[in-house]
């Protein structure tokens, strides 16, 4: 069932974490925050919306750390239960891809549980000073990726903060699949 997070709680400050890569090198947020900003997204492999974007997702991330904003990318899913987000299997995802972000496993899902991700992709955009900013989508793709032209969302957002310190005021929530929380 498809979940919709909250609308963002602007100036909320950005949880703190340090996690693993699939190599087991500890990135925590201090490490990948841009002097213009920092988007934290909630993703995993499995999930048909993620799938759906994924190249778009790493599109937008290449371009918004050229303009200095930090990028990473967390999966925080339960992988007794979805074996396909194992970490193994997230760095064949990031290779895949091109990732030039670190993507990060939070096995305790103590992160996910810091920022209240609810669903993949789950997206935080922080301003500078690690200010909620920007709780909205990528764009106006669902299960299947949206118009080659559609809006890029998350990107304008993203732009606006690290030019203005501000987001937009009116956002669209993202839609996914629930973070698969342990029992």
């Amino acid at each position: 069932m498809a979940v919709r997070p909250p609308v963002c709680d602007f100036g909320a400050k950005a949880p703190d974490f340090a996690l693993p890569d699939p190599d087991g090198r500890i990135v925590a947020f201090a490490d990948i925050a841009g002097p213009r900003g920092t988007l934290v997204m909630f993703i995993c492999n499995h999930c048909p919306y993620v799938q759906a974007v994924i190249d778009r997702i790493q599109r937008d991330a290449a371009e918004l750390q050229r303009l200095g904003i930090g990028v990473a990318a967390i999966s925080a899913n339960d992988v007794a239960e979805y074996p396909q987000d194992a970490p193994e299997h997230m760095k064949t995802e990031a290779r895949k891809h091109g990732f030039t972000f670190p993507y990060l496993y939070d096995e305790s899902q103590d992160v996910a549980r810091a920022y209240g991700a609810e669903c993949t992709p789950d997206f935080f955009g922080y301003n500078a000073a690690g200010e909620l900013q920007y709780r909205g989508r990528l764009d106006a793709s669902g299960r299947s990726p949206g118009a080659p032209d559609a809006r890029r969302e998350l990107f304008e957002a993203m732009v606006q903060i690290a030019e203005t310190g501000h987001g937009p005021q009116d956002q669209i929530p993202s839609i996914g699949c629930s973070i698969k929380w342990k029992a």
